[in-house]
């Protein structure tokens, strides 16, 4: 083997570790920390690490299999429990949000929610008032945002996010158009079009869910 290759594969085997570090730290991050923009924790974890290498920063997808990883390794007693209870929560909110047909997104329908991690649902009406209107009139104090989605690249439209309080939990309501329903939003992990579940879908994860945990406790009282 040359110098130069011999160099080269060194470089890359440098890089490639540091990659994996910036993930893995960008991922203690976002689950001590509640940090959820990908971005933001991989530049913060590099800044850490003292790495300054692009060519180091990690794509989110890595990021993602971190998180999922670091849950696994340091939350595995706590972080399922977390996670069902959002999705139960999740479930009362889209029956009681059903006139505007809500779709749950993010990390409590990825599987990767934590104490820190908000029920985030899109809900859709012509009319983001008669949302308004319908969380007022139940007694729901909301906090009003803005929010921009990607279709694409040149198209980044605003759209209203309510914020609220149930049950000591968080929630992020995005009000979207009725037509938005044809085509989801790019996910900021991976570009793709963002994973969206209605409420069967939903009530399905909880019942594997109590599949899982029925197996795993059986699984204990054999050993």
């Amino acid at each position: 083997m040359s110098r130069g290759e011999h160099h080269r594969i060194h470089t890359h085997d440098r890089l490639q570790r540091n990659r994996l570090r910036v993930a893995q730290e960008a991922a203690r991050l976002m689950s001590e920390h509640g940090i959820r923009n990908f971005h933001h924790a991989k530049l913060k974890a590099a800044e850490r690490l003292g790495i300054l290498d692009t060519q180091a920063l990690p794509r989110n997808q890595e990021i993602e299999q971190a998180l999922r990883e670091h849950q696994r390794l340091f939350l595995g007693d706590s972080q399922p429990q977390l996670l069902r209870q959002r999705r139960e929560a999740a479930v009362e909110a889209m029956r009681f949000l059903a006139a505007f047909e809500p779709r749950l997104v993010g990390a409590v329908l990825d599987g990767t929610a934590d104490a820190h991690s908000a029920v985030c649902l899109h809900v859709y009406s012509d009319d983001a008032e008669a949302v308004m209107r319908h969380l007022r009139e139940h007694g729901v104090p909301i906090e009003m945002q803005v929010r921009r989605l990607r279709y694409n690249r040149s198209e980044q439209p605003e759209y209203p996010v309510l914020l609220f309080a149930a049950d000591e939990l968080p929630f992020d309501l995005t009000v979207l158009p009725r037509d938005a329903l044809r085509q989801a939003p790019l996910d900021r992990a991976d570009e793709r079009p963002m994973r969206r579940a209605p409420l069967a879908q939903v009530e399905m994860l909880l019942d594997e869910d109590d599949d899982e945990a029925f197996e795993q406790r059986l699984s204990a009282a054999l050993r």
